[in-house]
Parts: C-alpha cells; sequence; structure tokens
C-alpha cells in the first residue's frame, strides 16, 4: 500500500496532488448549476461539491473556489438571489464537463455545448432541459473559509422536479434509473448502481 505523508503531499506537482487529493476521498455528486446575471446573460457550470445539509428547512451547500479570479455563478445567484441544480445523465458527461471551461461573462455555456436551457414560470435561472431532476434553490448565505481561502455558498429549496420513474412512494429517489452520474476527482465520470437499500436501523436487541 503507498503511504504518502504531509510532507510527501506537499513535494507533488500541482496536478498530482490535485488528481490525488480530490478523488481519494470517494465519489460525489455531480450537477450543472445553472445561473443568470442581472442583465441576462445565462450561465452555466459543472460542481461537484454539493452537499445536503438539511431537510427542514431543505438546504443545500457547495463549495466555491477562491474568487481571485471571476466567478460567474456566485455573482450571478448574489445578484439576482436564485441558481437552479442539475442533475447530469450519462449521455452528457462531454458536456457536462465542457462547462468547467472558462468563458467570458457574455458567452453561455448553452451556446457551446449541446446543453439547452429551459424556463420555468417564476423562475429567472435557466435549468437544463431534460436533466430527470432539476431544482431550484433561493440563494440563503454565504460563509468565507480562512484555511483555504473558499466560500461555502448555502441554498434553500425552493423548486423540485423529478422524473416520475425515479420517485418512489416513500419520497426515495432511485438515481440510477435515470443514468445519473457521479464524479471521481476532477475529471472522471462514473454511473453508479443501486446494491442494496436497508431499513433504517436501530440497536440490536
Amino acid at each position: 500500500m503507498h503511504h504518502f505523508e504531509k510532507q510527501d503531499l506537499e513535494s507533488l506537482s500541482k496536478i498530482y496532488r490535485l488528481n490525488l487529493i480530490n478523488s481519494v476521498t470517494g465519489y460525489k455528486s455531480a450537477h450543472l448549476v445553472g445561473t443568470v446575471s442581472a442583465s441576462g446573460n445565462e450561465n452555466l457550470a459543472v460542481f461537484s461539491s454539493i452537499i445536503h445539509l438539511g431537510s427542514n428547512p431543505a438546504l443545500i451547500g457547495f463549495i466555491l473556489r477562491p474568487t481571485t479570479v471571476p466567478r460567474h455563478s456566485h455573482a450571478n445567484m448574489k445578484s439576482t438571489g436564485v441558481f437552479t441544480l442539475n442533475a447530469i445523465t450519462k449521455s452528457e458527461i462531454k458536456d457536462a464537463h465542457h462547462t468547467s471551461a472558462k468563458y467570458p461573462e457574455d458567452i453561455s455555456e448553452f451556446d457551446q455545448t449541446n446543453l439547452k436551457s429551459e424556463k420555468k414560470a417564476n423562475w429567472v435561472a435557466p435549468y437544463v432541459k431534460g436533466a430527470p431532476i432539476q431544482i431550484g434553490c433561493s440563494y440563503v448565505n454565504e460563509y468565507p473559509i480562512v484555511e483555504n481561502d473558499t466560500i461555502l455558498i448555502i441554498g434553500k429549496m425552493e423548486h423540485i422536479y423529478i422524473e416520475d420513474t425515479l420517485l418512489g412512494k416513500d419520497g426515495w429517489v432511485q438515481l440510477d434509473r435515470g443514468e445519473i452520474v457521479t464524479i471521481n476527482g476532477l475529471d472522471g465520470y462514473a454511473l453508479p448502481t443501486l446494491l442494496e437499500r436497508f431499513e433504517y436501523a436501530r440497536p440490536k436487541k
């Protein structure tokens, strides 16, 4: 088994260290975050740091990298107060990954890929048309993480759209039925399959 100590990590090349640290902790959720600027420019970006924060209220969080360079998604959600989360399917991974390219603010990633924008009533941020799960979130708050100059963004789920075939009678969503992918590291896309679902665990008698 390979052993990396703290001094080993610090001496690694940038790309090797990025790949190692981003992939070693396991699979992460994959979402396309849709926003629009106050002037109407749509933006779409892939994120692998969306996390569940609570069910009541329904809160999510995600990490934004240092804002030493323009972060259009961040600026847009702060100016409009809303954004969307869109599940990524197996057939969309190439286009989804391309949204990580750094385009100028006035160029929409929707125009640079085969992904299509979808507007829904009373919501200015664009959804990804055909995504089996679409979530409309309001921007709630943000907290600076001083240890690495990143930002924790907090959002509240205001609208949830789910394909009927994914939604169980008890509210559980079976993602593999929609071929919804995850991300391993920065650029590895995987297609999980359900192994088992268990009942609520209680102490053994």
